[in-house]
C-alpha cells in the first residue's frame, strides 16, 4: 500500500491532522512569501536594501527562535505550541497585506518567522510522539504532506496575486485562521513526557540536559552542510538557470520545473522509498547514502560548466535547464533517502527527553547552515565565474556533501547514533 492517502489513514486522528496541518500551512505560506519581495520593491517601491533586511527578519527570527519554541513546547504542551503559531500568521500575513510602513512590515515579518519557530518543533515533536514505532513512516508522510504544499502553494498564489498581493494576504492568513480553529476542535492535547512522567524540571536544567547530550550535538553539527546543499534549489540553481538562459521568459519555466520535479518526485517516491531503506539499508546507511547523494547532485552543473552554450535558441534553454533539473532531482532524492530517519535519529537520541527542545536547538543549528551557505554560495558563484574557475562552486557542494556522508557514517560505525535506541523501525511496502 503505497498510497499516501491511503497509508495516512492508517494512522490515528492526530497524526492525521497534523499531516493535514503541514501540508495546509505551507500551502498558506508559499502562496504569498514567494510573491512578497515582489510586492515589497514594485508595489510599496522600498530600496533592495530594505527588501532584504525585511526577508532577513523573517529567517533569523525563525531560525533563531527554534530553541526557544523547542522548550515552550516541552514545558507548555505541544498543541498550545501548535495553535499559537497559526494564531500569530493570522495576524502577520494579514499585517503584510494592509500597511505599507517599514517598522510594521518588519515587525510582521518577525512574527511570521517567530509563529514558525513555535509550530514546527511541537509539531515535529507531536508527529514522533503519537506515532510511537512507525515514527520513520509518519515522517515519511509528513515530508510528502510538506512537499505537497510547497508544489500548490504558489500555483494558488500566482492567481491571487495576480488580482492583488492583499488579496493573497488574506487569503493565507484565512486560511491559518480555518487551521487554528481545527486545531482547538480537534487536535488531541499532547503534554511532553520524560520517562513517562510530567516533565518538571526548570527551563536551565531543561537547556543542560540537552546541550549535554554529546551524540545529538555531533549528528547536529554533521547535518549542518547538507541543509545548506538541499536549500540550493532556492538559491544557486534558480540564477543557474536564470543565467544561462538569457531569457527571464525560459528561466521563469525552468525555475517553476525545477520547483515541480522536485515535488512530484517526492509525492511520487517517498513512502515506497522509505519502505525500501528501512528493509534494506537502516537508519544510519540511509542518511548516509541520502548525503552522498545531495553531493552528487552538483555534478551536473559543474559538468555543464565544461559546456559552451549556443547563442540562442532551444540548445541554449536544455543547456540551461537540463542540468539544474537534473541537480533538482538528485536533492529531492537525497532528502527522500535521509529525513525520516534523520528525524526518527533526533527523537531517539533525545531518549524521549525533551524532544520538542532537542528538535528546536537542531533546526536552529541546521538553520545556521542555510544562513552561512547561502551567503558563502552566492559570494563564490560570481567570484569563481569572474575568475575563470565556473565548476569550482559545483564540485565545492558536492565536496561538503561527501563530507558530511562521512561524518555521518563515522558516528554510525562508532555506534554514536544508535546508543540504546536508533534502529531501523519496519516500514510495510
Amino acid at each position: 500500500m503505497n498510497n499516501p492517502l491511503a497509508r495516512t489513514r492508517t494512522f490515528d486522528r492526530g497524526v492525521r491532522l497534523l499531516m493535514v496541518n503541514q501540508f495546509t500551512i505551507n500551502l498558506g505560506f508559499y502562496m504569498l512569501m514567494p510573491y512578497l519581495a515582489q510586492h515589497l520593491s514594485g508595489t510599496l517601491g522600498l530600496a533592495a536594501w530594505t527588501v532584504g533586511l525585511i526577508l532577513g527578519v523573517r529567517n533569523f527570527s525563525q531560525q533563531g527562535m527554534f530553541f526557544f519554541g523547542g522548550t515552550l513546547a516541552d514545558r507548555l504542551g505541544y498543541k498550545p505550541m501548535i495553535i499559537a503559531g497559526l494564531v500569530l500568521r493570522i495576524a502577520a500575513f494579514a499585517v503584510l497585506g494592509l500597511v505599507d510602513s517599514l517598522p510594521a512590515l518588519l515587525a510582521a515579518s518577525a512574527a511570521v518567522g517567530l509563529a514558525g519557530a513555535l509550530f514546527n518543533p511541537a509539531s515535529r515533536a507531536y508527529l514522533a510522539h503519537d506515532a510511537g514505532e512507525r515514527r520513520v513512516e509518519a515522517f515519511a508522510l509528513f515530508n510528502v504532506y510538506y512537499q505537497a504544499g510547497i508544489l500548490f502553494g504558489p500555483l494558488v498564489g500566482v492567481a491571487l496575486t495576480g488580482v492583488s498581493f492583499r488579496l493573497t494576504c488574506l487569503v493565507a492568513a484565512g486560511v491559518f485562521a480555518v487551521l487554528s480553529v481545527v486545531q482547538i476542535v480537534v487536535l488531541p492535547a499532547r503534554t511532553a513526557r520524560c520517562g513517562g512522567e510530567r516533565q518538571a524540571a526548570g527551563v536551565l536544567s531543561q537547556w543542560r540536559t540537552v546541550l549535554a547530550n554529546r551524540p545529538f550535538l555531533l549528528f547536529s553539527t554533521a547535518m549542518i552542510g547538507s541543509y545548506a546543499l538541499s536549500f540550493q534549489v532556492y538559491l544557486a540553481l534558480p540564477l543557474e538557470v536564470r543565467r544561462v538562459a538569457g531569457d527571464e521568459r525560459v528561466g521563469t519555466v525552468g525555475v517553476g520545473l525545477l520547483f515541480a520535479a522536485s515535488g512530484l518526485a517526492t509525492i511520487a517516491g517517498q513512502t515506497r522509498l522509505t519502505a525500501w531503506c528501512g528493509k534494506h539499508l537502516g537508519a544510519g546507511r540511509s542518511i548516509v547514502a541520502g548525503l552522498a547523494c545531495l553531493g552528487i547532485a552538483f555534478l551536473p552543473p559543474a559538468a555543464a560548466t565544461a559546456v559552451t552554450a549556443p547563442a540562442d535558441g532551444p540548445a541554449r534553454w536544455l543547456l540551461a535547464v537540463l542540468p539544474p533539473l537534473m541537480s533538482a532531482l538528485l536533492l529531492a532524492l537525497g532528502t527522500m533517502l535521509a529525513y525520516p530517519f534523520e528525524m526518527d535519529t533526533v527523537v531517539a537520541l533525545a531518549g524521549d527527553r525533551y524532544v520538542a527542545t532537542h528538535y528546536g536547538l537542531y533546526n536552529t543549528i541546521c538553520g545556521v547552515g542555510i544562513a552561512v551557505g547561502n551567503l558563502l554560495t552566492g559570494a563564490a558563484l560570481d567570484t569563481a565565474r569572474a575568475a575563470g574557475a565556473p565548476a569550482l562552486p559545483w564540485a565545492v557542494l558536492g565536496a561538503v556533501g561527501a563530507g558530511c556522508a562521512l561524518a555521518v557514517l563515522r558516528l554510525h560505525r562508532r555506534g554514536r547514533l544508535a546508543p540504546e535506541t536508533v534502529r531501523a523501525r519496519p516500514v510495510t511496502a
